[in-house]
């Protein structure tokens, strides 16, 4: 098991802690909104951010290993920032470019047109949350 550990571990440890914080917030959802939220499993957005967590972890765990000057760390970081970048920025503006428009459908009168489903709004991460999904995924990358 070890062995499989060790050679795996560059997908093990980021899958563990992506299905942990997901885990996390559908049992906030419960114990804060008393619902499950099935959603909540496989969806985008809210605290801390997943996406963060993973490639942290990853982009750390590569440190370790190989050190900051080779080339496959540099490609873990890069990738990283772009996630972090794309979570917190263009996620979050679609996320507030649908919660407008549902508002803007839901307005009696002000639009003809029919929606036959309610636009995610939940898509981004607030900076706060991007930030502790970082944390969480060096801690994670330098433990394991």
């Amino acid at each position: 098991m070890l062995e499989f550990y060790t050679r795996y571990r560059y997908l093990i440890v980021p899958i563990m802690i992506w299905i942990g914080i997901q885990t996390f917030k559908v049992l906030w959802d419960l114990i804060v909104d008393h619902k499950f939220n099935f959603k909540r499993i496989l969806g985008a957005g809210g605290m801390p951010s997943s996406h963060s967590a993973v490639v942290t972890a990853l982009s750390t765990m590569i440190a370790r290993e190989y050190g900051i000057n080779s080339p496959i760390f540099g490609i873990t970081f890069v990738f990283s920032a772009i996630v972090m970048y794309d979570a917190a920025g263009i996620r979050r503006a679609a996320g507030k470019q649908a919660e407008l428009l549902n508002k803007i459908m839901e307005t009696p009168g002000l639009t003809s047109m029919q929606m036959s489903e309610k636009l995610v709004e939940v898509l981004g991460h607030t900076p706060t949350q991007v930030f502790v999904g970082a944390v969480i995924g060096i801690i994670v990358g330098l433990i394991f």
